[in-house]
């Protein structure tokens, strides 16, 4: 779909300078605007990227921007992308407008949804407005997506054990160099499965997978801006609402959190569904902890296999949320225990965070 074009003249900008020379896929993508999708870039900078293999790049065309989606074929899915959108667009929540691809080299030219993400706005000031609209968007995600049209991967046994294990594998075991003996590794596993069988016993809705304060956007029309949904899945329905209200990247009081969970529990019960506070709260307890288990690992990796190590600052806050739910229930105890005499002493000792 052609644009406007710009000046023929080309400039590098951004914080991260882009050598356009040197980075063959940079260069791709000039080349694939100008000839394929009939733009001209005036001006091309680095956004920053995300904890997969995507990058991301704002250009200037005349006087509109957009982003321009790197994401390599052997690593990312494009296509997987795009249908997401696709429903999420249908549901009413505000995604980036797909408006051009090449899918054999994994490039998507986005309508841009600006730079101002949730976590660098959020304050005492703004936090109420914007969560509100937040909650809003995430029911547009549970009542506005069918879940049996949808053709989106289930939200399964395998995957959710699959994600919490990477607590020990990478973050144990890798990166604080605990031994897990059988009596751990029984402990471990007994809690994994009470996490994963709360979650299985939820209803199933859509849901994001990482609907926190990094991936979304404050927008002056249809707040927030929604991007990284590539991921989506049918699974448990409080999966998303643990993700934003016990977010890895930003923390709120534990009673401010029970206000919000409070009345989106009402929402839900506005809409018909059937549910008692307290199975919710337990619900939401333990999906947060499989959540936040499974994220914990995710930061240890990015470190030690992918060279990423921003994320380490986040594993204290991350924790914090495991410790208050295995000390809130009995079976969990044990848990909690372990966590206080191996694991965090350990970090002290193990854990870069520079």
């Amino acid at each position: 779909m052609p644009i406007a074009n710009g000046s023929t003249r080309q400039t590098i900008t951004g914080t991260t300078k882009i050598d356009c020379q040197a980075d063959t896929r940079v260069r791709s993508i000039l080349e694939w605007l100008k000839s394929d999708v009939d733009v001209q870039a005036r001006s091309i900078s680095a956004v920053s990227g995300d904890a997969s293999f995507r990058r991301y790049f704002r250009i200037i065309v005349a006087d509109q921007s957009y982003v321009v989606m790197d994401a390599p074929p052997d690593r990312e899915n494009i296509k997987t992308f795009v249908q997401v959108a696709g429903l999420l667009a249908d549901a009413g929540v505000n995604v980036p407008e797909i408006i051009a691809a090449d899918w054999s080299r994994g490039f998507l030219l986005l309508g841009d949804l600006g730079d101002k993400s949730y976590l660098d706005e959020l304050d005492k000031t703004t936090v109420k407005d914007l969560y509100r609209d937040a909650l809003d968007t995430l029911l547009l995600f549970q009542q506005g997506v069918d879940i049996k049209t949808a053709g989106l991967p289930e939200y399964d046994e395998a995957l959710l054990t699959r994600e919490v294990g990477l607590f020990s594998d990478w973050f144990l075991q890798k990166k604080l160099g605990l031994t897990v003996d059988e009596k751990k590794r029984a402990m471990i596993d007994a809690v994994q499965a009470l996490l994963i069988d709360s979650a299985l016993q939820q209803p199933h809705v859509c849901v994001h997978r990482d609907y926190h304060s990094r991936n979304l956007m404050v927008v002056d029309y249809c707040n927030p801006g929604v991007l990284d949904f590539q991921d989506a899945v049918i699974g448990p329905m409080t999966y998303d609402l643990v993700s934003l209200l016990r977010d890895c990247y930003i923390a709120w009081p534990e009673s401010t959190v029970d206000k919000w969970l409070s009345a989106f529990h009402q929402r839900w019960i506005d809409l018909g569904l059937t549910l008692q506070y307290d199975q919710l709260v337990r619900w939401f307890d333990l999906m947060g902890m499989q959540r936040h288990m499974k994220a914990v690992g995710i930061f240890s990796r990015l470190d030690i296999r992918d060279g990423k190590p921003g994320y380490l600052a986040d594993i204290p806050r991350t924790l914090s949320y495991i410790s208050l739910v295995s000390q809130k229930y009995t079976e969990l105890n044990g848990f909690a225990g372990f966590l206080e005499s191996e694991i965090m002493p350990a970090i002290e000792d193990r854990l870069r965070l520079t």
